[in-house]
């Protein structure tokens, strides 16, 4: 069965690359060529070494691209990765395993060098990706996302409907500021048509860094409202803007009441035992001081680019100091089909019994302990030197065992940027080529 192109898969496959970049009549030739099909939880799209050769890309849902059970990458519906064509090499290098109850398609990697060449030059070119909005683009589209979201999946359908209701549109113009990093939250933004830039300041003096980049359908401003902390980023329009906004008030009672959902410290065991992960979101300077047992770090500043890592069929508890910080990280846990529980009250809410405390001394670098000598060493023959040098060299033990966590720490942020380098570029190479036999 050929795809509708007005339907909401016909828009999404649309924006897959490189079919966001030729003709509308080509667009439809290649939909009436092709067929969504469905696979269920734990299904291979492809294996290693396979050599079909079809691009297959992600409509809905999410897969895992795996080699020898190592997971090399996690991708969800409407994430940037799913645009491309998944693990397009043939013959294949990896294998790609479903999560979830996936929609994907199959397109003959010849597609496009058997298509005519275009009869309007004027029309092709209007369809090359830019950085300027789709004029095409259905105002409709904003709804389908919101409505397809796990977040707002979820919602009961009262809710549903005064979300819809209370929702209001804000237009902004090419370089106006929607919100400026350090200014309380007020409101949770859909962008509804056009691209903005998140930009960030590590200290009030310093330069400013671009982050990231904002596009229609995607959704910002939860964060400072989860929290109650000030906004952590600076939004910019890139170009003339068209946002949904939700006021503070009516996102707390409509989306973060009904969604967020929190354990008591007494049930943890219970839920780590049938296979839950517990994350600890907060600097790892306040985890190494006191953590519980079992936990992970992982500091809510870097989580988005740990998201991967995440084992989605399984809970995640997610624990900070005080409850705050943890429902921002659970709700961004959701809104990536994550399972995620809140322990209620964070660390203060904890016995300070069952809490684990900085150690005294390393304990992990394969160096004895001066305390584990100290019972054959009579205090009285300890001079003041002796104790001197005994605290010195302590402290340095201390100090070098930091220096190595923190070391670890930018070795795995480091490696884990490589990665989405060499990715990126890859993808980058792909669009090269692919541009060059479309002006060919």
């Amino acid at each position: 069965m050929s795809v509708d192109t007005d339907s909401v898969e016909g828009h999404i496959i649309r924006q897959l690359i490189p079919l966001s970049t030729i003709p509308t009549d080509q667009f439809a030739m290649i939909c009436n060529q092709i067929t969504v099909e469905e696979a269920t939880p734990d299904t291979y799209l492809f294996k290693k070494n396979d050599t079909e050769n079809k691009l297959v890309y992600l409509i809905n849902g999410s897969i895992r691209l795996q080699s020898d059970n190592l997971i090399v990458e996690q991708i969800s519906s409407g994430s940037e990765s799913s645009r491309f064509a998944l693990a397009h090499q043939i013959p294949r290098k990896i294998d790609a395993l479903t999560q979830s109850t996936v929609r994907f398609i199959r397109l003959e990697s010849n597609t496009l060098d058997s298509l005519p060449n275009p009869t309007h030059q004027q029309e092709e070119n209007s369809f090359m990706a830019n950085d300027e909005p789709e004029e095409e683009e259905n105002d409709d589209d904003w709804m389908t996302t919101l409505l397809k979201s796990p977040i707002f999946r979820a919602l009961p359908p009262a809710n549903l409907q005064q979300l819809v209701m209370s929702l209001e549109e804000i237009k902004y113009d090419k370089g106006d500021t929607i919100i400026k990093q350090g200014d309380p939250g007020d409101y949770y933004y859909l962008v509804k048509k056009g691209y903005c830039l998140i930009s960030r300041k590590a200290s009030e003096h310093a330069k400013e860094i671009k982050l990231a980049q904002l596009r229609s359908q995607d959704t910002f401003g939860e964060d400072s409202l989860l929290s109650g902390e000030p906004r952590n980023v600076t939004i910019t329009a890139q170009t003339k803007v068209s946002l949904i906004r939700l006021s503070k008030e009516k996102f707390i009672s409509l989306i973060k009441e009904p969604s967020l959902k929190f354990i008591k410290h007494d049930l943890i065991q219970d839920e780590l035992a049938n296979g839950a992960m517990l994350i600890d979101v907060r600097a790892p300077d306040d985890y190494k001081k006191r953590h519980l047992p079992q936990s992970h770090n992982m500091p809510f500043f870097s989580l988005r680019i740990q998201l991967n890592t995440i084992d989605k069929s399984k809970p995640v508890i997610v624990v900070c100091e005080n409850g705050k910080t943890s429902e921002a990280a659970a709700f961004l846990l959701l809104r990536n089909t994550i399972q995620a529980l809140i322990l209620e009250g964070g660390m203060e809410s904890v016995p300070a019994e069952e809490i684990k405390p900085e150690a005294a001394f390393p304990i992990d670098d394969g160096i004895e302990t001066l305390s584990a000598n100290s019972e054959n060493i009579e205090s009285d023959d300890l001079t003041a030197q002796d104790s001197s040098e005994i605290r010195s060299d302590s402290t340095l033990l201390i100090e070098n065992q930091q220096l190595k966590q923190s070391m670890q720490s930018l070795q795995a942020e480091k490696d884990n940027l490589e990665k989405k380098y060499r990715m990126l570029y890859k993808q980058t190479e792909k669009l090269k080529s692919i541009l060059d036999t479309l002006k060919k």
